[in-house]
């Protein structure tokens, strides 16, 4: 404890040219608990960057945080490519515009070249900026879709896509060596700006971006397209221009923006919690579609990576999953392409492997290969550029990930709420025109190939004592795997952190080929399964579930009762 106050009084010192930042430390003068809290360690870098609460601490996003791991990043760079250059982006969210500008101040201070957009714009634009301008690196600031306390910093490879575990192993030792108020350059903004250390992204980039965007779509002279009817809402986040400019330029006249969630706010008081995946965050648009009749209702997270749709059908709004928006786009992109005779010979979709496997199902009607990357769409990043490095490119049709983030197109190396909203509102158009709703063509599909029921159970572990607690818990089903999950025997253990497939049967051992990862999974008879796994970018601890059967109340109860009885035995 004296470590942490020694640190809190050198903050409390520190700070004081930052009036907010240092307010903050006086009013938790007496505060034992959240002195702790706030300086028992420093906020972790690694593949998914920074993300941690606003606020003042080495444990927390701030000025100070954020210039420790840009002057790393510099000192990487250089130390890797001699002169580099990098792209920055930002969303909505509360200090995002500052922490940007301050990183490039940093970067501009160490004589590294910074092109940085002039607004907030979305997670793939910044994906797709690095690998135009052919910058060593990226930055945007986001937390994605947590709530609004929370903020953010990724770092981007040169092709692309979030950093491999090498080169944040790196920076990281960079940043380590880097002390957070004596070490770090700075130089402002707009005196980088004006030394042309700092050059804004212009409109050609922007315009280029669009037309690959929309290059992907399946039936571009669909004529059906206007005849839909959408209401939309960027919640509070970077979607709003880009996402209403595409669905403009497809063709898409009858689009309804949620007036309370157009603007950018990082306060986001509309939507606590500002994720697609829930419906908490539809509200606004479904008490707009009472006054304005919609076929489809579409939400984008803040950094418009990832979205999520809402289907009207008999008399009401009901959403569709991450991994039934991934298989509707995959039969809708496959039979189009099949039917358009420009489907490749040897095609192929990417997915994590905690996506649904009904996607394999669906592919493999069209003799399609389907790849399984572990989580992170880095790695889906990294499997497309060495596609294009072997001129394999052309056989690249979607990649997805169940959390509702998607992929089309090769011009941009993360997840794109920006192309899959014209998808998926393409795919809609389509479907309506034949007399069906997104709803009836899920239906249709589960049908055809089986009721996969997909759930994610989310655990919370806050501070210290959470993190140990998750530690605790992986490790136990190292030591000793489940052998039994609601009935049903474990047929195969998988370890992703050793690298090994275990036949618990045979107790044979076979290696799993990808990178290591702090994941087990349980495999169970009938194409059932169970996945455990560490958020990457939160304190929870994640379980997978996959239940296979012939109706969908049956997949579903079989879905709650490996809920339960995996809770049961880890005592969850």
């Amino acid at each position: 404890m004296i470590k942490i106050n020694n640190l809190y009084q050198q903050w409390l010192e520190e700070t004081k040219t930052v009036p907010d930042l240092h307010q903050e430390l006086v009013s938790i003068a007496n505060d034992q608990d959240e002195i702790a809290e706030r300086f028992y360690k420093n906020l972790e870098f690694g593949t998914a960057g920074l993300r941690g609460v606003l606020g003042a601490g080495s444990n927390r996003m701030n000025i100070f945080t954020v210039n420790q791991v840009t002057q790393g990043l510099a000192q990487y760079l250089k130390a890797e490519h001699g002169r580099a250059s990098v792209s920055i982006a930002y969303d909505s969210r509360i200090n995002s515009e500052l922490f940007a500008k301050e990183s490039a101040g940093v970067l501009a201070a160490n004589g590294i070249k910074v092109f940085i957009y002039r607004e907030l714009m979305p997670t793939p634009m910044l994906s797709f900026a690095v690998r135009r301008l052919g910058c060593q690196s990226g930055i945007i600031i986001t937390a994605s879709h947590n709530p609004a306390e929370y903020n953010g910093y990724k770092c981007y490879d040169p092709q692309g896509y979030q950093m491999t575990d090498e080169a944040a192993r790196k920076t990281y030792e960079f940043i380590q060596k880097t002390d957070i108020f004596k070490d770090v350059k700075t130089m402002a903004f707009e005196e980088a700006l004006a030394s042309g250390l700092v050059e804004y992204i212009g409109e050609q980039i922007i315009e280029e971006f669009y037309e690959l965007t929309l290059a992907q779509r399946v039936r571009p002279a669909l004529p059906e397209i206007g005849d839909l009817k959408v209401i939309y809402s960027p919640l509070h986040g970077a979607g709003n221009k880009p996402v209403r400019e595409i669905f403009k330029r497809m063709g898409l006249k009858d689009v309804k923006v949620v007036p309370e969630q157009e603007k950018p706010d990082g306060n986001f008081p509309t939507a606590p919690y500002p994720n697609p995946e829930i419906r908490q965050a539809f509200e606004c648009a479904i008490k707009l579609a009472q006054e304005e009749a919609a076929d489809l209702l579409l939400a984008t997270d803040p950094d418009c990576d990832r979205v999520g749709i809402a289907v009207y059908d008999d008399g009401e709004y009901k959403l569709l999953s991450g991994n039934e928006v991934a298989a509707l786009l995959t039969h809708y992109i496959l039979k189009s392409k099949k039917a358009g005779g420009n489907l490749s010979q040897k095609p192929l979709v990417i997915k994590s492997f905690v996506t649904t496997d009904l996607i394999e199902a669906i592919a493999d009607d069209y003799a399609c290969q389907t790849v399984n990357l572990l989580t992170g769409f880095k790695y889906i990043g990294e499997y497309i550029t060495e596609l294009e490095k072997t001129n394999q490119s052309d056989r690249f049709v979607l990649a997805m990930e169940e959390s509702y983030g998607y992929l089309a197109g090769t011009h941009a190396r993360d997840k794109d709420a920006v192309g899959a909203s014209m998808l998926i509102c393409e795919m809609a158009a389509f479907y309506k025109a034949q007399a069906k709703n997104l709803v009836e063509v899920m239906q249709g599909i589960y049908e055809k190939y089986g009721f996969y029921e997909n759930k994610v159970l989310n655990f919370a572990f806050e501070g210290k004592s959470g993190m140990l607690k998750m530690q605790e818990l992986m490790e136990a089903l190292r030591k000793t795997p489940l052998k039994n999950i609601a009935g049903l025997d474990v047929l195969e253990f998988s370890d992703y952190k050793e690298g090994f497939i275990e036949d618990l049967k045979s107790r044979g051992r076979r290696p799993i080929g990808l990178p290591k990862a702090n994941v087990v999974a349980f495999k169970l008879p009938a194409g059932n399964s169970l996945i455990v796994r560490p958020s990457g970018t939160e304190p929870k601890l994640k379980i997978y579930i996959t239940a296979k059967a012939q109706s969908r109340e049956e997949a579903r109860a079989l879905a709650g009762e490996m809920g339960r009885s995996v809770g049961e035995l880890m005592g969850l």
